[in-house]
């Protein structure tokens, strides 16, 4: 087991890839907090897990909420002990708003989710990491976070945020045994878009490449390369995005 014994903790996980990252490190032998805003959909996934033989908790917690994130770490620590691994996956989109329409509203509450959730849970996790001398952060970003426009403004703002935020985190806690790398995945079968009114305008622009996309990945092939990433396997691997999209961005 890759994982075994590590305490894992993951935002946005009861449903796509959050989802599936942490029925595969539950398999691969780490305890895991599943952590969504809705608890119901979160112990969903751990029932799951707990079935197959796995350990986990589900714990209720917005990102973009201060004392969330600081309860979401607290009662990790206080049921497993501590953390090792910190997956941040939870994310919204943007309805792909350009810049001229888009209100201050969509901007804070795109920048809240997918890049100063994140920087929270880190900064959170960051001082239990530094003192046990090893520690892993996995933030899931997106190619949306590498380009000028596959999303909307908002969210493409933010992911390369998220992107910026891991590299410098990597660097500068790399003497201290800690590893920050990213995922950047293109498109993923998930729910991530339902519920989202789409601006035709903005949507047609971002959508200008896809008939160049080669296929749209899914849950678990990203979840396969978050657990390299976690894993020893990937002790050298610090500061990397990886991308994930089937060669899309390559062309």
């Amino acid at each position: 087991m890759k994982l075994k014994d590590q305490v894992a903790m993951i935002t946005g996980a009861a449903a796509g890839m959050g989802q599936a990252i942490a029925k595969l490190y539950a398999q691969e032998g780490a305890k895991v907090i599943v952590s969504d805003l809705s608890l119901q959909s979160a112990q969903a996934t751990v029932d799951v897990i707990q079935a197959a033989g796995g350990q986990a908790l589900a714990v209720a917690a917005d990102v973009s909420n201060e004392a969330d994130v600081q309860n979401l770490v607290k009662t990790t620590v206080s049921y497993f002990g501590t953390v090792d691994i910190l997956v941040n996956n939870a994310g919204i989109m943007d309805g792909f708003v350009p810049a001229a329409a888009l209100t201050d509203t969509l901007w804070e509450k795109v920048m809240a989710v997918n890049a100063t959730g994140p920087m929270r849970s880190i900064r959170q996790v960051l001082p239990l990491f530094i003192e046990k001398g090893h520690g892993v952060i996995l933030n899931i970003a997106s190619i949306g976070g590498l380009q000028g426009s596959r999303a909307g403004t908002a969210y493409t703002a933010s992911k390369h945020a998220l992107v910026g935020l891991s590299k410098n985190v990597a660097y500068q806690y790399a003497k201290a045994g800690i590893r920050c790398n990213v995922i950047a995945p293109g498109g993923v079968n998930t729910s991530i878009t339902s519920g989202m009114t789409p601006d035709p305008a903005g949507m047609e622009l971002a959508m200008t490449g896809m008939a160049s996309n080669i296929r749209m990945g899914e849950a678990s092939e990203i979840a396969s390369i978050a657990l390299f990433l976690a894993s020893p396997d990937s002790s050298l691997v610090n500061g990397a995005v990886v991308v994930a999209d089937a060669g899309w961005t390559a062309y």
